[in-house]
This record gives structure tokens, sequence and C-alpha cells, in this order.
């Protein structure tokens, strides 16, 4: 073959050699990106609105204080409403945080079988000075009717876009009784549902179920308890009997505010039994 020969060879088997090796890294090549393409046209029937709960509170200190307190990395609500207009006399709302994400107004909490309400509410704060005891006893701090006012326009609004059931309007003293007490005796829960926002009891029914009995006579607080736990407060046990009184008094200061010394009476059955003929009419919405 001569030595030319052999040297053209050897680079013969060299590109074949360079070739194959090309080849094999055109196999193991990534593939090219595709474009994400999602296929929603099958819908799963296990799911709800992540907002449930409409959670009301008070601030319980005065306009500065509590944007100070609602802007700092402890505690946070998606809206403040002022105790007065702004500036230029014009009632407003401030939002705090945007109603996608997850606010810190709740902390430990429970409604109607859910825990960790954060996750599932939206928390409006109402500048008020708030309910709390002095040497001449509890004093509550009045809600201004134009305040109020903006509070029912504010809610019904988030209300229809979040499809809240009344029964999951609430103050804060409801989801955790045992440790708070906003927005107080005060609060004109009354008002609010005759405009559409939360719940109240009919008097003909409440007349109804009270029957024969006198208002204040006394009723086992067990029944209490069950009817309350039914209805969606947590007064799982064991309690002691002044947590079982204090469980009744929240409930009370929403329902019954002229007396919420937590006893447990006919009136408070009665009440609890026409709110949860409410529920079976109207469904919770859980």
């Amino acid at each position: 073959m001569g030595r030319r020969g052999a040297i053209a060879t050897i680079n013969c088997l060299l590109c074949l050699l360079l070739l194959a090796m090309t080849g094999c890294q055109r196999v193991n090549a990534p593939p090219s990106p595709l474009a994400l393409r999602i296929d929603s046209s099958h819908r799963a029937i296990g799911a709800d609105e992540r907002i449930q709960v409409l959670v009301i509170h008070y601030t319980a200190e005065d306009f500065v204080s509590s944007l100070n307190t609602l802007t700092a990395e402890q505690v946070s609500a998606h809206y403040l409403i002022p105790l007065a207009a702004d500036r230029h006399g014009v009632p407003t709302v401030l939002r705090l945080v945007d109603e996608s994400r997850r606010a810190w107004h709740a902390g430990e909490s429970h409604w109607r079988g859910r825990d960790h309400i954060n996750d599932t509410s939206i928390g409006i704060e109402i500048e008020n000075a708030g309910y709390r005891r002095r040497l001449t006893g509890f004093h509550a701090a009045p809600y201004p009717p134009a305040q109020i006012s903006l509070l029912i326009a504010l809610s019904k609004d988030i209300i229809a876009r979040h499809h809240i059931t009344p029964g999951n309007v609430v103050g804060h003293s409801d989801i955790a009784w045992r440790r708070k007490q906003d927005p107080g005796p005060l609060f004109p829960w009354q008002r609010l549902a005759e405009a559409g926002v939360g719940v109240w009891p009919d008097k003909q029914r409440v007349a109804y179920y009270l029957g024969v009995r006198q208002c204040g006579q006394w009723v086992p607080m067990d029944g209490i308890l069950k009817r309350m736990a039914r209805y969606g407060y947590d007064t799982s046990g064991p309690l002691s009997e002044a947590l079982q009184h204090q469980a009744v008094a929240a409930f009370q200061m929403h329902f019954r505010p002229r007396d919420f010394r937590g006893l447990p009476d006919a009136e408070t059955e009665a009440i609890l039994d026409a709110l949860l003929e409410i529920d079976a009419g109207k469904g919770r919405g859980d």
C-alpha cells in the first residue's frame, strides 16, 4: 500500500470515527423546549372558595397607633377603617394587604370546623378605642354611624366577590373567644345584618323557641355549649367552669349584647335554636 496509502487510510478512519461521535452527540442532545400547554377542560368537584370568612376587629388604638401596628411585621389586616374621613373630608378605607395574600389578623382561631382562619379569611380592622375594664367598671367605645356605613359598603363588596355566607361574617371574639373580645358589645351586629352583612336571629323565632319560659330561666350549660359547637364555635373541652361562661359570654356579646354575663339561660338557648334553624334552611356554605 505504501506510506501514502497508509496515511490516507488512517485519515479516512479518523473521519469515520468523528462522524460516528458527532452522530451520537446528536442522538443524546436534549430536545428543544416546547411551549407550555395547560388543558383545563377537566374540573375537580372537590373545590370551594378560598376566602370563606369575613372577620371584623377593633384596633383599641388611635389612628396613628393603629396604622403603625398594622403595617409592622407582627400584625396585619386587609383593611383599616379610620374613625374620621380623610383630610379632604372623604370617608376612606385603607387597604393594607391585597386580598390575594394572607394577613395576620386572626391568630389562633377556629370557626365551623376550620382552624387557622388567617388562611381563609378577609380581616377588617376598625379604629375604635375598644372595650376594657376600668376602675368604674367596663367601658366600650361607640361606633359612629358614618364609620359603620363605610364598613357595610366595604363588607357587602367583599361578600359579593367571595360568596361569603351570612353565618361566616364574624367577630374576632367569635373565632378566638378564649383570648379576644373585639369588636365588643357596642358593635351593631343587628344593623349590619339588616343591611345584608351577617346574620341575626328572627325575633319571632326566638319567641317560638323560648316558649313559656322566662328569658333568664336557667338551662343546662352542656346544651348551650353543644348548640354553640353546632353553630360554629370551638367549645371543645374539657373546659373549666370559668371557660364555659367565657364562651357563652362571647356568643351573647354578639347576639344578645344587653346581657353577656355568660349565664346559660333560656333566651340564649332560644337564640341559638333560631340561628341553627337559619343554618338548616339556607346552608352554611362550608
